[in-house]
């Protein structure tokens, strides 16, 4: 069975979060990581199943992904699928699940497609890696949510890798069911 594990990625680390589902399904399927680009051209019909994840960035999720979702909603629908969002809100115990995380529950209330398996993680920051606006306006938003907001610190990663992993358990689940 051949699965597409697509995402997009803005310093990486959903890029992270995808790889390390890979190595958790890659003895059950065979595993096509795909970085989604506003270039790309994917035919879902090669694949049983499918794992988009995407992060935000100001408060919004890829344009790239909504559209290729919107563009393909009614495959994707017939597919196992999976989604997962990657946002810092998610760091917060009460803003860690797609019913209590605005931006996912926002971005899945907004498209036709259903997936079978939801998640959202927290992701990571890379101040070192930001350009200077990027940097401060990041920083003021951490900030505001009384989170970390030093610089220094090369990164500074929220992500929980267990709870990575039971998704990826949980979505071979969903195929032997």
């Amino acid at each position: 069975m051949k699965l597409l594990l697509l995402y997009t990625t803005h310093e990486h680390q959903t890029e992270k979060i995808m790889k390390r589902i890979e190595v958790q399904l890659a003895g059950q399927f065979e595993c096509e990581l795909v970085e989604l680009l506003s270039s790309s051209r994917i035919d879902l019909q090669q694949y049983q199943g499918v794992i988009i994840g995407t992060s935000i960035r100001y408060g919004y999720y890829s344009k790239v992904m909504k559209k290729f979702i919107d563009n393909n909603a009614q495959q994707l629908n017939q597919m196992i699928s999976g989604f997962f969002g990657v946002n810092v809100v998610a760091r917060k115990p009460n803003k860690n699940t797609p019913e209590t995380n605005l931006y996912t529950r926002k971005f899945l209330s907004k498209i036709d497609w259903q997936p079978k398996l939801k998640a959202v993680f927290a992701g990571a920051l890379y101040y070192p890696k930001y350009n200077w606006f990027d940097r401060n306006m990041i920083r003021f938003i951490m900030w505001l949510g009384k989170g970390d907001t030093d610089v220094t610190k090369p990164v500074i990663e929220y992500t929980d890798w267990n709870k990575v992993d039971e998704f990826a358990k949980q979505f071979l689940t969903r195929f032997k069911n």
